[in-house]
């Protein structure tokens, strides 16, 4: 964080300090909520939880080197002490941004968002120092603590907003008003909490509504691909910019194809010139990713040959996302089992089909949560997909969702052999460990609740004989 006395922290989200001798003491390190992380200098934010109390840690954290605590009561050691934790994170944020002068970049959408945040922000270090959401830490506590990790030298904040309903992302914009917004997409995740992909467009598009003025430097940046999206137009008053494989889109991407290990390539044209790109990422729906990416840069200068040679070095960042390793055996795993919902099941889906071409295809899948009425339809529609991308099997992981899944796939094949439903992770692993051969191609994928992830896992530790270790 950029360095505050303790008086002007105190001010900025109007609190009291308490036992703190000398209130032109600095906050110089980070500001941080859980305890392990507290460096010297640190701002240690004490929320209470449902297990935990941060102010029960205050003693330590300041043994440990932090300046003080941000508190709803004193803790016998430095404290401010306000009568909200959250509202005054969000207001030490929005204070620290108006100081920094940086660029603020948000973005939002159903699908893509984390691994959009992460071409954008290496992307846009080619130009400049870059702060970026870390991982998915995209709400309430997590933007602002992205916030705060900004120093002096930055000149972008790329910030990753989520939302579970209507008002959320304005209340985001409202601690880090950002000049420019990027809509991805409206599908169907989180649609069970949300009514409708209606209501799901009109939270997203307070993104654009929170922006300022084209005359003031606002810009809008709008998948031209997405009707939902493309409609948002008329709720800025920011400049607009088009992205897409629509021939009307600004920032566009021609002769879309797959390298022969399904990673996209593709010619970048932008309105100061083109140039190829050739990914790092595995799957076509990186190329919309990458063409939000290309029109950010764009707006904030960057020419044609620069976007496409940062995206064609980008990578990922952030973990189990398409996750692509390799087994000494020749078994290859990809590990996307972060989160999962019925637009990146699809994508995931088609990857691991150009991926595997000429090899044998596994899809590991567990349910897609949050899906409320249109549960049953889309897991179902997600095994027929799998079938008619001819994956060679699809192991269906868990209760309810996932026999709809495995009868999805069984209802579309044409032996009853395309799939089969085990009931937990242990047991996908018991038989991939049985079935899988040198060559093979595994994906694993699933909502974060489910916690396929240790399915990748065990299937990457090999013994020294290449057979896979039982966990």
């Amino acid at each position: 964080m950029i360095a505050l006395s303790l008086a002007e922290i105190a001010e900025a989200v109007g609190g009291q300090t308490h036992d703190i001798p000398d209130t032109s003491v600095q906050v110089t390190g980070p500001v941080v909520r859980d305890s392990r992380e507290v460096e010297p200098g640190s701002l240690f934010v004490a929320f209470v939880g449902e297990r935990v109390d941060g102010h029960d840690f205050a003693q330590a954290v300041v043994r440990e080197g932090a300046v003080a605590v941000l508190a709803s009561r004193p803790v016998g050691v430095p404290a401010i002490v306000v009568d909200d934790v959250q509202a005054a994170l969000g207001a030490l944020a929005r204070h620290v941004v108006e100081r920094l002068g940086a660029t603020l970049v948000a973005l939002t959408g159903s699908a893509g968002k984390t691994s959009t945040k992460d071409l954008i922000a290496q992307v846009l270090q080619h130009k400049a120092p870059t702060v970026w959401t870390p991982g998915s830490l995209n709400n309430e506590i997590g933007l602002p603590l992205t916030a705060l990790s900004a120093t002096e030298e930055t000149r972008f904040l790329v910030l990753e907003m989520g939302a579970r309903g209507v008002g959320h992302i304005r209340y985001l914009t409202g601690l880090t008003p950002p000049r420019i917004g990027l809509v991805l997409n409206v599908g169907t995740a989180h649609i069970g909490e949300f009514g409708g992909r209606e209501q799901i467009a009109q939270a997203k598009g307070e993104l654009v509504e929170s922006l300022p003025s084209k005359d003031e430097g606002g810009v809008a940046v709008l998948n031209a691909d997405d009707p939902l999206v493309r409609a948002m137009a008329s709720r800025t008053k920011a400049k607009v910019i088009l992205f897409g494989e629509s021939g009307e889109a600004d920032v566009r991407a021609e002769n879309v194809r797959l390298t022969d290990s399904g990673q996209p390539a593709f010619s970048l044209h932008t309105p100061s010139g083109c140039s190829d790109v050739t990914m790092r990422l595995y799957g076509e729906h990186h190329v919309s990713n990458a063409l939000a990416a290309a029109a950010v840069a764009h707006e904030l200068g960057m020419s044609a040959e620069e976007i496409a040679t940062a995206l064609s070095e980008a990578g990922s960042l952030s973990r189990w996302r398409m996750e692509v390793t390799e087994r000494p055996d020749g078994v290859t795993i990809v590990n996307d089992a972060y989160n999962a919902n019925p637009e990146s099941m699809r994508a995931a889906l088609r990857a691991l089909a150009a991926m595997g071409k000429g090899r044998r295809t596994w899809a590991v899948l567990g349910k897609m949560a949050e899906l409320g009425d249109e549960a049953l339809a889309e897991h179902d529609a997600v095994g027929r997909l799998a079938v008619r991308l001819n994956v060679s099997k699809l192991v269906a992981v868990g209760d309810r969702e996932a026999s709809w899944l495995q009868l999805g796939a069984y209802n579309e094949g044409s032996w009853g052999e395309e799939s089969v439903h085990v009931s937990d992770a242990q047991a996908a692993v018991d038989l991939l460990r049985s079935e899988l051969r040198p060559g093979d191609v595994v994906l694993v994928k699933a909502s974060r609740s489910v916690g396929l992830e240790s399915v990748a896992q065990a299937l990457l530790e090999t013994g020294a004989e290449g057979e896979v270790a039982a966990r």
